[in-house]
């Protein structure tokens, strides 16, 4: 009875969890970025651009080469 119940409710916050993942690691990449320590670091050592995420294969990522 109680079974099904109990499976969804783990589904829902595995899949809760990730989402929630996803979020706050993309406004604190953002913020970093955006500050103006991330700017500083930013001009005083470059960009690292060779370490990818799983996030950037993404289809909203697909098309920003063309902007």
């Amino acid at each position: 009875m109680f079974g099904g119940f109990l499976v969804k409710a783990i589904i829902f916050y595995i899949v809760g969890g990730f989402i929630l993942y996803i979020v706050i690691e993309t406004a604190v990449r953002r913020g970093i970025n955006h500050s103006n320590i991330g700017q500083f670091l930013e001009k005083k050592y470059g960009v690292k651009e060779g370490k990818k995420s799983f996030l950037d294969d993404d289809l909203d990522n697909e098309n920003k080469e063309d902007y």
